[in-house]
């Protein structure tokens, strides 16, 4: 028995010819259902009763294009390639054999080249890095994460705003949401001073490597290697750790897209639509962020939220002295 590959559309040829031929269909009516002309069913028809169903197939099915460029100048291309641009992606590769070369072709042409040299793997091919999970502290305190969230918080109805998020590493638990303009160091000091009043002082923040927690310039030869924010927290007693990737803080991660989604609609009915920044030169800089009042002990933080391994906790009680103004952009203010 043989078997035989078909399209489609070959399918649907087979069936309207073997009507045709048995006297169950017009030609009038095929041409229709095919979508040809009476003189190509006529060719077909003839095709059909001269060789059956391979008859129909189409003739160039495994042949070459007739556009199809040379193997000698695709050989040249993938030289050029291995040679000078064996790192470079399908796109900036055309371009520069373009550029330098004077070789113009499709980057869809040269991709297919590569992956078929072995130069390129496609994307739905290659391997997703593997991030080892982080063990959970045990106490509760022990280390706090982070973050600041830059979204479009309040949709149309005002301007776009960053969310400071503290999340315990031991048990996912909220513990601190602010509004801010943006993530800055006045407002990292205004947020923390608030968290260190409400619960104590931990063990140690995490965060990613902005420019608030670290020092990132590489030819910075002055000063103690901390930023201001880094040595109000050392005066506290308290570590900051910088994360390598967003994967390591993925519980304060996850928050985020989680209050993205939720705390969006979930702002209170009397507040849509009349929420704007006050922002002036003369203004404190408590009008231009807003403290959040969103329920922090939802049914969906209270899902995800896991009991700490050990009872102890490691929040330490601390005095903070009041600033002298309210609205004092001192770097020193804030905590103390």
């Amino acid at each position: 028995m043989t078997v035989i590959t078909m399209s489609r559309n070959e399918l649907t040829r087979l069936r309207v010819l073997i009507d045709v031929a048995d006297g169950r269909l017009s030609v009038a009516d095929a041409t229709g259902l095919i979508g040809v002309g009476r003189r190509q069913i006529y060719r077909l028809l003839q095709a059909f009763r001269a060789d059956g169903a391979d008859g129909l197939i189409s003739r160039k099915r495994g042949r070459p294009s007739n556009r199809a460029l040379g193997s000698v100048f695709r050989e040249t291309v993938l030289a050029i390639v291995r040679e000078r641009y064996a790192d470079f992606g399908p796109t900036l590769a055309a371009e520069k054999l373009s550029e330098l070369h004077g070789l113009d072709l499709g980057v869809e042409t040269l991709r297919q080249w590569m992956i078929g040299a072995g130069l390129w793997v496609r994307r739905k091919d290659r391997l997703k890095r593997v991030h080892q999970p982080r063990a959970r502290r045990d106490c509760l305190g022990e280390l706090v994460q982070i973050d600041g969230s830059e979204h479009w918080w309040f949709e149309d109805r005002g301007p776009q705003s960053t969310l400071l998020v503290y999340v315990d590493d031991a048990t996912s638990r909220l513990m601190h949401l602010r509004f801010v303009e943006t993530e800055s160091t006045f407002d990292y000091f205004q947020a923390t001073r608030e968290y260190l009043e409400a619960h104590g002082k931990p063990i140690a923040f995490y965060s990613d490597k902005h420019g608030v927690f670290r020092v990132n310039s590489a030819g910075a030869v002055q000063g103690d290697g901390m930023t201001q924010f880094g040595r109000s927290l050392h005066a506290l007693n308290i570590d900051i750790l910088c994360a390598n990737t967003p994967q390591a803080k993925g519980r304060v991660e996850r928050a985020n897209k989680t209050l993205q989604d939720r705390l969006v609609k979930s702002l209170p009915p009397r507040r849509r639509g009349s929420f704007a920044f006050r922002v002036s030169a003369r203004s404190p800089p408590e009008t231009s962020c807003c403290r959040v009042f969103w329920p922090i002990t939802t049914p969906a933080s209270a899902r995800s939220r896991t009991t700490p391994r050990t009872s102890i906790d490691h929040y330490r009680l601390t005095t903070i002295l009041p600033t002298s103004s309210p609205g004092a952009r001192s770097a020193r203010s804030p905590i103390t």
